[in-house]
C-alpha cells in the first residue's frame, strides 16, 4: 500500500500523458507532454509549434497558465499520497479499499475533464481562421489514434500515467493480500 501511494509522486518527475502529431511535414512527430502542473514537449518550442499549427485551423492557443487543473491537481495528488501513507500505517483492508475507490473516482473525473478540455479545443474554433474544414472536428482522441486531416494524432498515457496504474495495482494487491492473510 505504501509503495502504491508513493507511485503517485512520480507525477512530479514524469509526464502523465502525451499527445503526438504525425504528418508528412512532421515524420518524426511533434509530441506534447502533459505533466501534473505544466504542459510542454520534447523540445522547448514544442508548445509554440503546436499553437502555430492550431492557429491555422482556428483552435485557441494552449496556454498552461490558463488551465486551472494544472494549478490545483498537484495538491489533490499530494493529498492522495498522504491518504495512501495513512492507509498503509493504519494497515486495515477497508482503508486500502477506500484509497483505491477514491483514486478510481479521481482518475475517472480527471479523464472526463481531459475529454472536455480536448473537446473544447477541438470544436470551439475561430470562424475567422485562415483554414476552414466544415464539419470537421480537430479533437484528438482521448486514448488511441485518430486521423485529423493530414495528421495522425496519438494520445496515450506517459511514464507518470503508467506509474498511477502501477500504484493502483499495488494498492489492489495490498488489499487482496490483506484479505488472504486474514483467512
Amino acid at each position: 500500500m505504501l509503495l502504491g501511494s508513493l507511485c503517485l509522486l512520480t507525477l512530479f518527475v514524469f509526464p502523465m500523458w502525451k499527445i503526438q502529431l504525425f504528418a508528412p511535414q512532421y515524420p518524426n512527430g511533434v509530441t506534447m507532454h502533459i505533466w501534473i502542473n505544466k504542459i510542454g514537449g520534447e523540445t522547448p518550442g514544442t508548445l509554440q509549434n503546436i499553437n502555430i499549427l492550431n492557429h491555422y485551423i482556428g483552435m485557441k492557443p494552449i496556454e498552461p497558465e490558463a488551465i486551472p487543473e494544472l494549478k490545483y491537481f498537484q495538491y489533490i495528488i499530494l493529498a492522495m499520497v498522504a491518504l495512501g501513507v495513512g492507509a498503509a500505517i493504519w494497515n486495515k483492508r477497508k482503508g486500502f479499499l477506500a484509497w483505491i475507490i477514491l483514486l478510481a473516482i479521481i482518475g475517472a473525473v480527471g479523464i472526463y475533464d481531459f475529454y472536455l478540455w480536448e473537446y473544447d479545443y477541438g470544436h470551439n474554433l475561430d470562424p475567422n481562421a485562415p483554414m476552414k474544414f466544415p464539419d470537421d472536428s480537430f479533437q484528438p482522441p482521448l486514448i488511441g489514434k485518430k486521423n485529423i486531416i493530414n495528421f495522425v494524432a496519438l494520445s496515450l498515457p506517459h511514464i507518470g500515467g503508467y506509474f498511477i496504474m502501477l500504484g493502483a495495482a499495488l494498492a489492489i494487491a495490498a488489499w487482496w493480500l490483506k484479505g488472504k492473510l486474514k483467512s
